[in-house]
């Protein structure tokens, strides 16, 4: 389960970072002090939660959440219990309130997980298991899921590496790596997803597709590697 955690107090993120330290299924992929540089993130990659402080200058956690279309799920961590009503009418997963106890971040995190792989298995079942259908120019391209070398972000544009050719596409790397079946393709950086089957060498912090060099980002070692050890003798 990827996260993040927000909030102006460093001492704040630093519990939240001992805390998913200890669970085995929490990606902690950043910590923001501020609303601005989780945007960021969350235009860059996809997030299953967030660890939210209320309290916060220009911006509270409340009204930033508001502000999002398709908000990822979001366990609330502050101070004050009067905003407990308002948190859950967003739909908040749960209410931490701080000092935040270990056992009651287990339980949130815990309902989260459960949220998250519940919404992962009806997805997949919707989800093409070999092929999917692309926009290229004019034309709609059926592009075999096998055939992908590797998938490289552009802004608001993406190409697919395939064995046979190039193609470009208006899309974001967030979209297209939800619709991507995850037991195959891993995305190792902000600009560059790949299939996982068809990694021939891992070196420091590249991975080789092919005859091509794939740079793992420093927010998505943690995720890659803990996908290489499962796969790895």
């Amino acid at each position: 389960m990827k996260c993040i955690a927000i909030d102006d107090e460093p001492l704040a993120l630093n519990v939240i970072k001992d805390f998913c330290s200890k669970v085995a299924y929490i990606d902690l992929v950043d910590v923001c002090t501020n609303s601005v540089d989780a945007i960021k993130i969350l235009n860059e990659q996809k997030i299953d939660c967030v660890f939210l402080d209320i309290q916060m200058p220009n911006m509270t956690g409340i009204e930033w959440i508001s502000t999002l279309t398709k908000p990822p799920l979001v366990i609330f961590t502050t101070a004050y219990r009067e905003y407990a009503l308002q948190g859950f009418d967003l739909n908040a997963v749960d209410y931490l309130v701080k000092p935040i106890p270990f056992e009651r971040f287990m339980k949130a995190t815990n309902k989260a997980y459960e949220i998250i792989q519940y919404r992962q298995k009806n997805e997949s079942e919707l989800t093409f298991s070999n092929y999917m259908m692309v926009k290229v120019e004019y034309s709609t391209v059926k592009v075999n899921l096998d055939d992908i070398l590797y998938i490289e972000g552009l802004k608001d544009y993406i190409k697919i590496h395939t064995l046979a050719k190039l193609l470009l596409t208006k899309s974001t790397m967030k979209r297209i790596e939800a619709k991507l079946p995850i037991d195959k393709f891993i995305r190792v950086h902000k600009s560059f997803i790949i299939p996982i089957g068809k990694i021939k060498k891992i070196e420091r912090n590249r991975v080789v597709i092919g005859e091509n060099w794939i740079p793992i980002g420093e927010q998505y070692k943690n995720s890659f590697a803990e996908v290489m050890n499962r796969i790895m003798l």
